[in-house]
């Protein structure tokens, strides 16, 4: 592997310090919705683009949840993080449990929203066409992210997520990710971690729903909790961003501070 160095934003300048990976369709721009929410003094935010994606978009790479851990770590080392949080939409979800396996000891918490489980995510041969298409065709694309959002977003919403995927995405490096997240399982490399581990699931999304990861992420991780979001779809950051914001910097807090007796009703939660 190359060495290389992510472009990145730093929001915040609080202790506990958080990577945030985007997935398949953006940049770090993904996290745009949330940023002007974020908790700037108990964390300090570091927004990545991966290879292939917006000031990463020429970057030669092999386009693997391995590389981008490995790239990860090297930024984490730049910017003197000896101790870190990772939270990864989609395919970011699982470039944060490859980093169990690199660097299991230097993690403080991983959260998955709508996160790929380990194990992949195999698709049958008509999805299959349809996501590997989606390379080139921004029908594909908005298919994609109308089905996995339920198919209750606007028009509007729908075309401005496509163009911005397009725009920020590399065609090539775009398909070769899909084939390591996808396509590879490395879940037994992970299963059993230690590491506290949330993950974010919307209730209107029927790829990576609440029981997708129920049977994943709850299985294998003993000290994994799961949260539903009964309003939002594959992309909380853009349909729910306050929720999100709640659920995911709670379960980052508790990594010093006891976790609250009971979660807010406006979410479900559960714990493996």
């Amino acid at each position: 592997m190359t060495s290389f160095v992510l472009p990145h934003e730093v929001h915040g300048d609080g202790p506990h310090k958080v990577f945030a990976v985007h997935g398949w369709f953006a940049d770090r721009s993904a996290y745009a919705a949330v940023l002007p929410d974020l908790d700037r003094t108990a964390f300090t935010y570091a927004l990545v683009d991966l290879r292939g994606y917006g000031a990463a978009r020429d970057a030669a790479g092999s386009y693997t949840t391995t590389e981008a851990a490995v790239d990860l770590m090297e930024l984490a080392d730049r910017l003197g993080w000896e101790r870190f949080s990772v939270i990864g939409h989609s395919m970011g979800g699982s470039v944060a449990q490859r980093l169990l396996t690199v660097a299991p000891h230097r993690l403080r918490r991983i959260a998955g929203v709508s996160p790929v489980p380990a194990s992949g995510m195999p698709l049958p041969d008509g999805q299959g066409a349809l996501f590997a298409d989606a390379a080139h065709k921004a029908e594909n694309r908005r298919a994609i992210i109308d089905f996995t959002t339920g198919s209750r977003r606007p028009a509007a919403w729908l075309d401005r997520m496509v163009a911005r995927s397009l725009e920020r995405s590399d065609a090539k490096a775009f398909r070769a990710w899909l084939d390591s997240w996808a396509g590879e399982d490395f879940h037994t490399d992970v299963e059993g971690s230690e590491v506290p581990a949330l993950a974010v699931a919307g209730e209107l999304d029927p790829a990576l729903s609440p029981a997708v990861l129920r049977e994943t992420w709850l299985s294998w991780y003993p000290r994994a909790e799961l949260v539903s979001l009964p309003s939002a779809g594959h992309y909380p950051m853009d349909e729910t961003p306050l929720e999100l914001v709640r659920v995911v910097e709670d379960f980052l807090r508790a990594d010093t501070e006891a976790p609250a007796d009971g979660r807010d009703t406006a979410v479900a939660g559960e714990r493996a």
